[in-house]
């Protein structure tokens, strides 16, 4: 049975170290020490890559007592692993000289491969804390709404231009609230509010809180300091929907369950819900903050009616959470929601 990684990660095995800690030494080699406990091991079909270790070990000591000590095992146990190298290799590697043991030619030149080979992959399972963005290469998708994206996007792709020249972001409509493309790897982030369908499995950061509000184009008759209910229900609406359809508008979780508004028109996103209010009389509720980088050239009013505030969130599979250009661009949404 193979080391888990964790141990490899852990252990401070390459040739010409000594183990400082106590630790060090204990991770190594559970499978023998289950054989130091009665195990028998049994020939396999492919070499054992945790005998690697020891022999790494047992080539830099050219003791079985030394190698013993350093991998916290008894004599007995590390002779049995030197039983199964000389088992695996061929060869006897360590052979008496007098009171000690000398190494045969295959050891010799096994020693620095081997010591390569032990460094090499305590390097490629060694956790990577942190990153430099600037020698990134790498492309992201991000799904979210066109209000996200012309509010915050071209903040957020300024950070990135700084720090990261070699990364791209690519922005992707909502077309639903399927959480599908996130957990199957299509897209990286996503951005919304938090509901009862999204997967529990997600991770997710809250961006910041957002609110309803009411827009109309500059001279509307309800471009007022103060808009009564009789007159916003009166007015003609255009809702934002993604189905099309009234009972799936955008805006429906957070206004009063028995709201009934005169519905003039009905489209996918607030971009072209804005540019119709923008043109017309029609009447667009929105949400506040989400939408700021769509509203120049209109006029904003507070709802006559109680509404809900809601959260925006960032959202990602867990697979990418210890992703350390994943974790660096999160900061950089952050960063770029925040400057704002």
């Amino acid at each position: 049975m193979a080391l888990p990684p964790s141990k490899w990660a852990q252990a401070t095995l390459s040739t010409g170290q000594k183990c400082g800690r106590r630790s060090d030494c204990n991770l190594l080699l559970h499978q023998m020490q289950s054989t130091e406990e009665g195990d028998k091991c049994a020939a396999m079909s492919a070499p054992d890559l945790n005998l690697l270790v020891a022999l790494d070990v047992l080539l830099a000591e050219g003791s079985v007592a030394k190698a013993a000590r350093r991998l916290r095992l008894s004599p007995s146990a590390m002779s049995r692993t030197l039983a199964r190298l000389r088992e695996t290799t061929g060869d006897p590697l360590l052979v008496r000289a007098g009171r000690g043991l000398v190494a045969t030619p295959r050891a010799i030149a096994l020693r620095e491969p081997v010591q390569q080979a032990v460094e090499d992959a305590l390097e490629l399972l060694r956790p990577i804390d942190t990153i430099d963005p600037a020698d990134l290469s790498r492309t992201f998708l991000m799904r979210a709404s066109d209000g996200f994206v012309e509010s915050f996007g071209p903040t957020l792709l300024a950070i990135l231009a700084v720090q990261a020249p070699g990364v791209h972001l690519h922005f992707l409509q909502k077309p639903d609230k399927d959480s599908g493309p996130l957990r199957d790897g299509q897209i990286d982030l996503e951005t919304g509010v938090i509901e009862n369908t999204t997967g529990p499995e997600f991770r997710s950061q809250a961006l910041f809180e957002d609110r309803l509000i009411g827009l109309v184009r500059h001279g509307h008759p309800l471009d007022t300091r103060k808009v009564s209910l009789r007159a916003y229900l009166d007015a003609q609406h255009v809702l934002v929907s993604r189905t099309g359809f009234e009972e799936a508008a955008a805006d429906l979780p957070f206004l009063p369950a028995d709201l009934t508004r005169r519905v003039s028109t009905i489209v996918g996103g607030f971009a072209a819900a804005l540019s119709l209010a923008r043109a017309s009389d029609l009447v667009a509720t929105v949400p506040d903050r989400h939408t700021r980088g769509l509203q120049s050239g209109l006029s904003t009013f507070e709802l006559p009616l109680s509404t809900k505030p809601f959260t925006v969130s960032l959202l990602w599979h867990p697979r990418m959470d210890a992703d350390p250009a994943h974790r660096w661009l999160r900061s950089c949404v952050r960063q770029a929601v925040s400057a704002q």
